[in-house]
């Protein structure tokens, strides 16, 4: 019975992660991270990021792409030709003769467009703008669900270190009560039933510890495919420096607002709608007529037969006003087209909205809940713990059997796991809902760093 005090201490340093920080990080082969590292390695790493800046920098040219069809559009052409005519008519006395002339001809021409009335265009320029800042909106979502990302990665990760060390802690203390078991037996103060019990509680930590390794595997890949690097030893829960500091303000409604408000994934929404709009009214105005200004030199020489020889110098400056009769019905299919899509643009928003109020309501419930349950799950650590050491006493006495005791630890073990688990979905959640108002991102990453033990 000497190994439970081992299992008691082990199981403590696991679940509440920062008991013996000191010796864990002289045992650390790699350098460790903390999240924020590991959130500055994806910002700069992460491969959907990467393309999602790239999709922000695409978007930002429609701007320019549009203003350029408010501008003056400047055009120069030159051609030289080799002429080879033959001229085939009727002489004075009726009959056909055939004459060949061979000349060069060329032209020059420069040419100025001004447009001055062009409604399409002058809304495909506003439209650009509401495109531009849709790609900034998602550029902005983007990075806030890195930031979920990253948070949710680390904490598998940790959680997976966790369960590991804690399934590892079982085992030795299986092991130290198997070796117990069957010295009671072979002294006769034990039974076979106990040994039997041992043993196959052994074996299924064995098993655990397997499945934990893989799950630790597995979790830290998911954690290096966002930083594209090799992922050691990560800084874990600081009990100590975690504060169950619910929402403020202590508001439901409020948080909705503010994610209504602030959020980069109604934005980017609202950005897609004011398109659409726009877009209706540049195909309404497919029906209007356009004014250009023009300013055209050309130079040209031998420009026909009868000019052979002579060169000509013309500059010409106007107004071109072009006027739509009638195109096949395809501009009022444009308009109805142009009207469908800002119906399914407003429904979306409307769609969203509603789904970011859910969601909203989940973190924040997370989030002060979350407190709750934790304040919870350490009273059932701390009943647990206490039980366990009156079970073990009982045995002494007499009272209780082996596997009172075993049973005993195993719910301790357990409360120890959940408790974890508690603590880091409450962190998790203070991320998403940080997240989905719009908060800064670095600011929340720092505000749950501090949680974590200092290297």
């Amino acid at each position: 019975m000497k190994a439970t005090p081992f299992l008691v201490k082990t199981a403590l340093v696991c679940a509440l992660s920062g008991a013996a920080l000191a010796s864990w990080a002289q045992t650390s082969v790699t350098s460790m991270m903390d999240l924020k590292q590991v959130y500055q390695a994806a910002l700069e790493q992460d491969a959907n990021i990467r393309a999602s800046r790239a999709a922000a920098d695409s978007g930002r040219e429609r701007l320019p792409q549009a203003r350029a069809g408010l501008l003056p559009q400047v055009s120069a052409s030159a051609g030289r030709n080799n002429n080879d005519l033959n001229t085939t008519a009727p002489n004075i006395l009726g009959t056909p003769v055939t004459t060949n002339d061979k000349y060069f001809s060329d032209n020059r021409t420069v040419q100025l467009r001004q447009p001055l009335m062009n409604m399409q265009r002058w809304l495909q320029f506003q439209q650009a703008k509401s495109i531009v800042e849709e790609a900034e909106a998602n550029l902005d979502r983007d990075l806030q669900n890195l930031v979920v990302r990253v948070a949710g990665a680390y904490f598998e990760t940790l959680m997976s270190d966790e369960q590991l060390e804690l399934v590892q802690a079982q085992i030795k203390t299986y092991t130290a009560l198997v070796d117990a078991a069957q010295k009671g037996l072979a002294a006769g103060s034990g039974t076979r039933t106990d040994v039997d019990d041992a043993k196959a509680r052994l074996d299924m930590a064995k098993a655990q510890e397997l499945e934990a390794l893989q799950n630790q595997e597995l979790t830290r890949r998911q954690l290096q495919l966002l930083i594209n690097q090799p992922v050691g030893q990560i800084a874990k829960l600081n009990v100590a420096t975690l504060q169950l500091t619910p929402p403020q303000p202590a508001n439901l409604d409020e948080w909705t607002r503010k994610a209504e408000e602030a959020s980069p994934e109604i934005k980017a929404m609202q950005a897609r709608l004011d398109a659409s709009r726009r877009e209706v009214s540049k195909a309404q105005a497919g029906h209007l007529p356009t004014l250009d200004a023009v300013a055209q030199w050309s130079n040209s020489g031998s420009e026909n037969i009868t000019r052979v020889n002579s060169r000509y110098e013309n500059k010409t400056i106007g107004l071109q006003l072009n006027i739509p009769l009638y195109s096949g019905g395809y501009v009022n299919s444009t308009i109805r087209q142009a009207v469908a899509e800002q119906t399914r643009a407003e429904e979306a928003l409307e769609a969203l909205r509603r789904d970011l109020g859910v969601r909203v309501h989940k973190e924040y419930r997370g989030v002060t809940e979350g407190i709750l349950r934790v304040r919870a799950l350490e009273q059932a650590a701390r009943s647990a713990e206490q039980m366990m050491k009156s079970t073990q006493m009982s045995l002494k006495a007499g009272s209780r059997t082996q596997l009172d005791v075993l049973n005993a630890q195993q719910q301790y073990t357990l409360a120890l796991r959940d408790l974890a688990q508690a603590r880091m979905v409450f962190l998790l959640s203070k991320v998403r809902l940080a997240s989905l108002v719009g908060d800064d991102a670095l600011t929340s990453v720092e505000q749950v760093n501090a949680s974590l033990a200092a290297n």
